[in-house]
Parts: structure tokens; sequence; C-alpha cells
């Protein structure tokens, strides 16, 4: 059974971040959207869209404002052969036997249909679908897509599971399962887990698991940030629990702050330059040294649209990584506009922090 999340209202198309708020939570829930559908207020398709997904034997969440919240039970109504009454203060279909404030709940030949009032400036209300446990995310690390195929599709068949695997960046795999009737996900991840015992993360959230793992184990994390400017910092805080863990970041754009804040050469600096291995390994240890963390990372790089040379061309990044007993130094070249060169930035410089002690991670 598939779970398709529908907005409808102008809101939830320009209001970016109400509309993450909102997929957000249902991801708390489950670990997949199967598909996301935007409708206006005046879209006149809408009955007969839902009318068919009433049919489709899946499990819909239909998101729509405090103005709206009627008029959508009035066209399923019209599409199930229903009338609606009023329940807590809610018009509702009659048939609903599942309802909360501002949600409910109605089963119909099969599927399952989620209606939300959601505006700005609230909480979420409640979600009243249940999700089976029939899906789970892992992350694999160090493997081509095509190896990752030929090792675990042959533990897939024995348990009875669907896997797809798409690349995050280059040696960073996310493999989506799914049981089919009789599957066995949780055999089918300790098979996993047992073949690629320091490459597998059996997680939906990399960073959430980062965060939890440092939390029980008492460590601290800290970075140096200056093309991605704060957003490595972001990827961590936006989860709950970073606090327990997460030191700080210092952002340090240009070469005074470089020196001043973490204690880089002036002379590496002149020689190598601010986008160089050896200033990357110095900011990490500059960002360890200034907040007595356990871990770094340091990033440093042209993220564009402007700005880069010949010698170092836009998408050129370093990163760094520091442990208490190790470090490592990588250069990228990476492409994309200026938000994604970023994204990947930060996406390697996680990367790279789960293999300095694999250990502690894996």
């Amino acid at each position: 059974m598939k779970l398709h999340l529908i907005f409808i209202g102008n809101k939830f198309i320009y209001n970016t971040p109400l509309r993450e708020y909102v997929i957000r939570k249902i991801e708390q829930k489950t670990d997949f959207i199967d598909s996301i559908t935007f409708f206006k207020e005046s879209d006149n398709s809408l009955f007969l869209y839902l009318e068919e997904e009433l049919n489709s034997l899946n499990q819909l969440i239909v998101v729509t404002t405090k103005q709206h919240f009627s008029t959508i039970g009035k066209v399923i109504c019209t599409a199930t052969g229903d009338n609606q009454i009023l329940k807590e203060n809610m018009l509702i279909p009659s048939k609903c036997s599942v309802f909360e404030d501002r949600s409910y709940l109605l089963e119909h030949n099969s599927s399952q249909i989620n209606v939300l009032h959601v505006d700005e400036m609230q909480k979420l209300p409640e979600i009243l679908l249940y999700f089976h446990d029939s899906k789970a995310t892992l992350h694999l690390f160090e493997e081509d897509k095509e190896s990752a195929v030929a090792l675990l599709s042959p533990i897939a068949q024995t348990y009875d599971v669907n896997i797809d695997i798409v690349n995050i960046i280059d040696g960073w795999l996310r493999i989506d399962v799914r049981s089919k009737k009789y599957g066995d996900i949780s055999k089918f991840i300790n098979s996993a887990k047992q073949l690629l015992p320091k490459k597998l993360i059996p997680a939906s959230c990399v960073v959430g698991y980062i965060i939890d793992k440092l939390s029980a184990n008492k460590k601290k994390l800290s970075f140096a940030e200056s093309c991605t400017g704060g957003l490595l910092a972001y990827y961590f805080t936006k989860n709950n629990g970073a606090s327990k863990m997460f030191d700080g970041s210092l952002i340090t754009y240009s070469n005074t702050l470089k020196e001043n804040w973490l204690g880089v050469e002036n002379a590496i600096l002149e020689k190598s330059g601010a986008v160089s291995k050896e200033v990357v390994s110095e900011m990490s240890d500059g960002a360890m040294n200034v907040s007595s963390s356990d871990y770094s990372i340091s990033i440093s790089g042209i993220a564009g649209e402007g700005g880069g040379t010949e010698h170092k061309p836009v998408g050129t990044i370093y990163i760094g990584v520091r442990s208490k007993k190790q470090h490592a130094e990588e250069h990228l070249n990476l492409s994309g506009d200026r938000n994604y060169i970023q994204h990947q930035s930060v996406l390697f410089g996680i990367k790279m922090l789960l293999l300095v002690d694999k250990d502690m991670f894996f």
C-alpha cells in the first residue's frame, strides 16, 4: 500500500517552511511518502483526482486549510456516496469513525484517507493513519551501486523484500527496503549488517544516528565552515538532541578570522591559499582546540557562481575531519549551482566523519 500526500491550497505551494514542516512531521511517522501532489484552490480537476485515489487501495493524507476543510469533506462525500455531519465542531463525513481536532480518518474500498486542517503558525494536528512496519531505510558507505545490488539482491530474495538503491554522493548509497507479503525486513537488515559490518548504518536519518551515537558515548563535535556558511551546523541542529553533542560552528569566511579564531598560520594561508588541504587541516585542528571537542569537520571551497580560477575552479572544495586519534582531508571537484555544491560539501563532510572512526559509528 502506497502513501500519497496531497496539498490543497496556494499557501502550501508558496509557503516553503510550512510545507516542509508538514512533510517533516509525516516522515517522522513513516520513512516513505510515495508521491506528493499540489492543487490550487481553483483547480477543477481535484474531484476526479480524489475519486480515483479513493479507489486505488492506497493511503492518502490530504492537507488543506481551514477555509477548504469542509469543502474537501463535501468532495469526499460525493465520491463515496456519504454526507457530512457535525462532530466536535467539525463538518466531516458521517462514515468517519476516528477523528481528532482538525483531523479525521475515513476508510473506503480498502483505501484510507486522513484529512488535516493545517494553517501557518499552528501545530500540526494528529496524523491518524496507522503505518505498518513494512518499510526501512539503510545507508551504505564505500560501495558503488552495482556492487551493492550484487551483494544485497540475494539476501533480499531470501527474506522476500524489495530494495531500491540510490546514490546520495560518491561512496554513499541510500537503500529503501519494502517487505513483500511474507517478507522479513529485520532478518534482511541483520544479514546485510553481518555481510557489511563496517559499511552499513540501519537508520533513516544518518545525522540523527550520529547525534544518538555521540550523545550515548558523551562525545562532542564542532565545525569550522567557510563556503557552506553554517549549513553543516544546520544539518545537525535541525534534529532533536543536537545540543547534547554539538559544541558549535565557527564560520570563518575571511583569512583574518581563520587566523584569529582558528589559529590557522598566516604562512600556510599565504603559501597554500584558503582553499587548500593544508588550511582545512588547520581549521579542523583549530575547531577541536577552541571547543575541546572529540571530533571536528572543516570545509573551505569555492561554491560559486563566480570566484573560481584556472587552478581552482568553481566547485573546488576541501574538507577536513578529525578525531582525537586521526585526521583526513579530501579534495573534491563538485558540479552544480551554489546551493547544490554547498549541500554536497556538507554530505561529504558527514560521510568523512563516519569513516574517520568506524569503531564508533559502525
